[in-house]
């Protein structure tokens, strides 16, 4: 129908065009444009001369009496350009006539005419304006309600002006009311300046093409719209002030800045609501503080409250309000309030020991109690005495005040500031027995039931209110949800939504949006609805009085969840959620004898977490002896003395308690101390990019949420990333996977990534995190020299990517300024869908997304391929160094299968560390759903004659490395990866205990490896401490920053071939009987050793605990009782034949091994490993073969099995 309407008018005015009138009256308006055409550069530059001039219209200027259009011309010189377009005007109106002699001479009226048919060129025309709103799409709608109202007002859309309202008095103000000249706010391009943007004109479309009249007319309503939105954000602002002025805390203003002033600690205690977070920086400022850093225990937090604080002081667009997070920062030198999470500040210290880029330091939230809250309380407290000059601030809610006026003395100065909340009705339901004894193990949701149908009873479903329900974790959580929504299936009153920290960003932002109206929603939330996010209009809380907190078992090195009774501070913080908007009502699930027997405060996080690193960050800052640290509440002595040790295990402390070179390259990553040896290791073997890609992975939450295990479809996507190496290597497949989809998706759908995320049940933001921080930890790599520096991305660019990237990187600046300069994300409306069947995610694919925008603004496509070849480990030998060097991180961290696991489902699996017996797989990781890999195969399992062992022997056993124990309902082993076991206790166990011919070998006082084999075992043992001293000697000159080259090379290819090797051995693990007989004890079996063949230049001596001679910082020879089961020496000849010099020696293992050694110095291609690995790995190997070590030579072949069987078969046959 509009195609037809306008190709009627383009008909019409083919015809029109044709005519003598038309050509007449469009050549005067061609020659009128012309003839005043050199005066368009004088206009622009007076064209926002006057104010004045701007209020009114510029043709009623031109339409005055010669006296009034000198006296114009004098205040505003554009009303030369007011005259061309009366002259326009006219020229339009005498060709109206013409065309429709019936058409009134001072009115346009199209009728059919609107604004909103030529939304594309308008929008083009008049975005080039530095004013021009960011909004357009709400310009749009002000200007179809503008046209509605025309309507309704019998009121045509263009019009001229109305007769006597050009008159002006004696000021120059109109005579006659104008709507139009009410606004104080115009565009600063000129009437000509925007008509000159217009199309060229088309004779085929005739009148239905916009002209100067339209553009005039635009842009009145343009100014209408301009004015109105200054009005509105005048009325804003004017509320705003409002607001703040009656805030709780403003009543107090003058006595926190004297206080603060004159005080050196203020400790600010305010209640919920009271205002203290976003107005106490600000009173700050105001009162001549320029420095100022406000500490958040959360990241969100701190970006939340400066773009509030930035929006209350006007400084949304500038920069005197700030933050900086882990991963971004928005400050630069003129910030003078800076939101900064405690961790970061503690950073700051260790370059800057004062903190002398601060003034003040506001501590907000430290009833919370966080680790580094309360290391930074005992920091901050030392520095008082040496800063004079330095302001300290504390402020809570729930803060307990005797506690920290007594730990700071009398300097502290307290403010009490009463909160601002609305009345709260408390009610009391205890639980029954009924209610506490399920039927079943499933958490039973009948209470909380229960209070649904309270509210249905009592309350209209009109009257406005939400209901946050408080439980304790995930299990509790998904079954009330459940339960919940069965209810609502006949109600159809609620909508349940469930908010913890595994749902993805888009799921958790729904508790924000608005229910329909006779609709409430129903909230069931852990405790982070407590403190760090405020939901609007919730009017009733259930509260169940639990909380699951993570503690900390030193001895066994094990993290525990477990579920606790909440803090009398924390029952009240969650009562406080209902009366934030209005009166409210809490239901607590427990009695009042219950809540009067809570403790008063929570339990500090200092009592119940590792400390390891921790106390390696305070030596790093150079403080002094970390037990006699002043922290507020000191952890008990047990914890600190484990943590200690545990850094001597790791390397990072001398006996002395000093920083060594790898404590001092640790203490520099922030990150936990595994994968810190991780990230140094990497850098020593030459693997930075791929363990840099992991080290990130391991780093920050897991990508995988719930809907990647218990949806159907979101499983078997997922599968293909799924390793079965383990849980690691699956994350790093996840992200290599990511990346690609990012370099595939360059240039086409942007949002290719987010459908591929929301289809395996991954959370996209994680993977912008470990780009991140991958970026950060090489950064860190290269600034201790570990890691050389990379060529800048543009250095090999030729000059036509160069141009392409410059404009991708315009356009990418454009929307992120779109985005930044564009409103907070609005509230929607909740679909009531009691099914859950509503599509997820579908609003993700709406507006920029502004993190593949960052994303593609700090990586270009070469460097995206470089992300990707460097988070790939292809190679055998990639894999394998990268799962030894993950293993260099986590040891001790090792558990062992149950030996009756092979008769078990998966779900029964049981493993054993060396602190911590019987724990479980976790669920959701890899080997949780498919256990048989760790298992051993009849085909793999070793029968020999003569040898009788509980154990079964084969060269396939494995053992786990974990990252993670954490116990919840039961302690389950997390992010694990199996490993060949002989090898990689041989490898990393500080403690190798033997027995005479080496063929028994105790790992630790907890693994027993027995070898059928004496000379394999003296074959891997003489390896092992070969591969012990190059290690060290590596680490060593890399720390020297000497050329490492060879060596590393060297090193390498012999743990290579020493993970690949085929020994068959059993493995036991020891209890605490076995350790009651298993050594000699002191004085025995001391007989001295020399040379010493396991390491040269380590002088043997007796071990004087367990007996024996120690021949390396790790090695004890012959300290294990004999037994029966022992091996006995193969061959009962006195003497021994080198099978390389043929010389005779005698035959015990010290003197064969003696033997072995010199004969390696004489031959320079002998037996010795380096040159018989060198020899094998340059000669033709086929695809089947694999590293056999044969007892007899002494030697490592690559053979397949059939030379296998023929090279056993000679020595038989020999």
């Amino acid at each position: 129908m509009e195609y037809d309407r306008k190709r009627r008018r383009s008909k019409e005015a083919k015809k029109h065009s044709s005519s003598p009138e038309y050509v007449s009256s469009h050549s005067r308006h061609s020659h009128n444009e012309r003839k005043h055409r050199h005066y368009d550069d004088h206009d622009r530059r007076y064209s926002n001369h006057s104010p004045r001039s701007r209020n009114l219209d510029e043709r009623e200027r031109d339409q005055r009496p010669s006296s009034s259009r000198l006296y114009y011309e004098r205040k505003s010189p554009s009303s030369r350009d007011a005259y061309q377009l009366s002259k326009y005007q006219d020229s339009q109106q005498r060709h109206s006539r013409k065309k429709s002699p019936t058409r009134n001479e001072d009115q346009i009226d199209l009728s059919e005419f609107s604004f909103l048919d030529h939304r594309r060129e308008l929008t083009k025309i008049f975005s080039s304006d530095s004013s021009v709103t960011s909004d357009v799409d709400d310009l749009w709608k002000f200007v179809a309600k503008y046209e509605a109202l025309q309507k309704k007002k019998s009121e045509p859309i263009l019009s001229t002006n109305l007769e006597g309202s050009d008159e002006v008095n004696e000021l120059g103000l109109p005579l006659v009311f104008n709507k139009h000249n009410l606004t104080s706010i115009d565009l600063s391009s000129s009437n000509r300046e925007l008509s000159a943007r217009l199309p060229p004109y088309d004779p085929d479309l005739g009148s239905d093409q916009l002209s100067m009249v339209h553009i005039v007319e635009f842009r009145k309503i343009y100014r209408l719209y301009l004015g109105f939105k200054q009005k509105e954000n005048f009325q804003k602002l004017q509320k705003l002030r409002e607001s703040q002025a009656n805030l709780p805390v403003a009543q107090h203003r003058d006595e926190i800045v004297q206080a603060v002033k004159n005080e050196q600690v203020v400790i600010i205690a305010g209640d919920t609501g009271c205002g203290k977070s976003t107005q106490v920086p600000q009173y700050l400022m105001k009162a001549g503080f320029s420095k100022i850093a406000c500490t958040q225990p959360r990241r969100i937090a701190c970006i939340s409250l400066s773009k509030r604080v930035a929006f209350e002081t006007l400084n949304e667009y500038a920069s005197e309000v700030g933050y900086q997070i882990r991963f971004e920062r928005r400050k630069n030198q003129h910030t003078r309030i800076l939101f900064i999470t405690e961790g970061l500040l503690l950073r700051q210290m260790s370059s800057d020991n004062s903190l002398s880029s601060y003034d003040v330091l506001v501590l907000d939230e430290v009833h919370e109690r966080h680790l580094h809250g309360d290391f930074l309380l005992g920091v901050v407290k030392c520095l008082l005495f040496q800063r004079k000059d330095l302001k300290l601030v504390l402020m809570s809610a729930t803060i307990n005040i005797k506690l920290f006026s007594d730990y700071f003395g009398d300097t502290a100065r307290v403010i009490q500031v009463p909160g601002r909340l609305h009345p709260i009705k408390l009610n009391y339901f205890p639980l029954s027995v009924e209610d506490r004894a399920s039927k079943t193990e499933r958490f039973n949701a009948m209470p909380y039931i229960r209070i649904l149908q309270l509210i249905d009873s009592k309350y209209p479903s009109d009257e406005r209110g939400d209901l946050l329900i408080f439980l304790s974790g995930m299990s509790e959580i998904q079954a009330v949800v459940d339960a919940a929504k069965e209810y609502n299936l006949k109600k159809k009153t609620w909508i349940v939504l469930s908010l913890h920290s595994t749902l993805s960003l888009a799921e958790q932002d729904k508790v924000f949006d608005y229910a329909p109206e006779g609709v409430r929603k129903c909230i069931v939330s852990t405790n982070i609805a407590e403190t760090s996010i405020t939901i609007d209009g919730i009017r009733f809380v259930a509260d169940s009085g639990k909380v699951k907190e993570m503690s900390y078992d030193a001895v066994s090195k094990m993290q525990r969840l477990k579920e606790f009774w909440i803090s009398k501070a924390s029952a009240e913080q969650r009562k406080g959620r209902a009366g934030r908007t209005g009166p409210g009502v809490c239901y607590r699930l427990y009695s009042e004898e219950e809540y009067q027997a809570l403790e008063k405060y929570s339990t500090p996080e200092l009592q119940r977490v590792p400390l390891d690193s921790l106390l390696l960050q305070m030596v790093s800052m150079g403080l002094p002896d970390s037990r006699k640290f002043p922290f507020i509440e000191p952890p008990a002595m047990e914890n600190i003395e484990n943590s200690i040790l545990s850094l001597k295990q790791q390397g990072a402390l001398t006996t002395c308690e000093k920083l060594t070179s790898m404590g001092k390259m640790l203490a520099r990553l922030p990150v936990d101390i595994p994968l810190g040896k991780m990230l140094i290791m990497g850098s020593l073997f030459h693997q930075a990019q791929p363990v840099l890609s992991l080290a990130a992975a391991l780093s920050v939450q897991t990508p995988f949420t719930n809907r990647a295990y218990r949806d159907p479809e979101c499983e078997n996507a997922r599968k293909s990333l799924e390793s079965d190496h383990g849980d690691p290597i699956t994350l790093l497949n996840a992200f290599r996977e990511w990346l690609e989809e990012k370099n595939h998706s360059r240039g086409t759908d942007r949002s290719g990534t987010r459908v591929w995320c929301r289809r395996r049940g991954l959370e996209e933001q994680r993977f912008y995190e470990m780009t991140k921080l991958r970026t950060q930890f090489k950064d860190l790599l290269q600034d201790c020299g570990l890691l050389k520096d990379l060529e800048q991305p543009n250095d090999k660019m030729t000059s036509s990517e160069r141009a392409v990237r410059h404009g991708e990187l315009k356009l990418l600046r454009s929307m992120k300024r779109e985005f930044q300069n564009a409103a907070p994300r609005k509230r929607t409306l909740l679909k009531a869908d009691p099914f859950d069947i509503g599509g997820e995610g579908e609003e993700d694919n709406k507006g920029v997304d502004i993190k593949d925008v960052e994303f593609r603004m700090r990586n270009d496509s070469n460097q995206v391929q470089n992300l990707l070849t460097g988070t790939s480990a292809c190679s055998y030998k990639d894999l394998t160094m990268l799962k030894v060097i993950l293993c260099s991180g986590l040891y001790p961290q090792f558990a062992i299968a149950d030996e009756f696991n092979y008769c078990k489902s998966s779900s029964e699996q049981l493993f054993h560390t060396q602190k911590k017996p019987y724990v479980a797989l976790h669920p959701m990781s890899v080997f949780g759903n498919n256990s048989k890999i760790l298992q051993l195969e009849d085909s793999e399992i070793v029968h020999i004659e003569g040898v009788k062992s509980k154990q079964p022997f084969s060269s396939r056993h494995q053992l786990m490395s974990y990252m993670t124990l954490l116990e919840t309902t039961k302690p389950y082993l997390v992010n694990t990866m199996r490993m060949p076991a002989a090898q990689t206790l041989l490898l990393f166990c500080q403690d190798l205990h033997t027995n005479y011919n080496c063929s028994r070998i105790v790992c630790d006082s907890w693994l027993q490896l027995n070898f059928p084999l004496a000379l394999a075992a003296e074959t891997l043992m003489l390896k092992v401490a070969h591969i012990h001293f190059l290690w060290e000697s590596l680490l060593k000159l890399r720390l020297e920053e000497k050329e490492t080259v060879l060596l590393e090379r060297d090193l390498t290819e012999q743990i290579i071939l020493f993970m690949r090797s085929d020994v068959v051995y059993s493995i036991k693990r020891l209890l605490a009987a076995d350790l009651k007989v298993l050594y000699v004890g002191q004085g025995y079996n001391e007989e001295p050793i020399a040379p010493n063949p396991f390491q040269a230049d380590f002088e043997a001596h007796p071990n004087c605990s367990l007996g024996g001679m120690q021949v390396s910082p790790r090695i004890t020879y012959n300290c294990l009782l004999e037994i029966s089961s022992d091996v006995k020496e193969i061959d009962e000849n006195p003497t021994w034949q080198c099978d390389r010099c043929n010389l005779a020696v005698p035959n015990t293992t010290i003197a064969r091994l003696q033997h072995r050694q010199e004969c390696e110095k004489g031959n320079t291609k002998g037996d010795d490993p380096q040159s018989s690995e060198e020899n094998i790995s340059h000669s033709p190997r086929k695809p089947n073969s694999k590293a056999f070590e044969c007892a007899e030579c002494g030697r490592t072949f690559f053979l397949t099995p059939v030379e296998i069987l023929k090279h056993k078969k000679q020595h038989a046959s020999g």
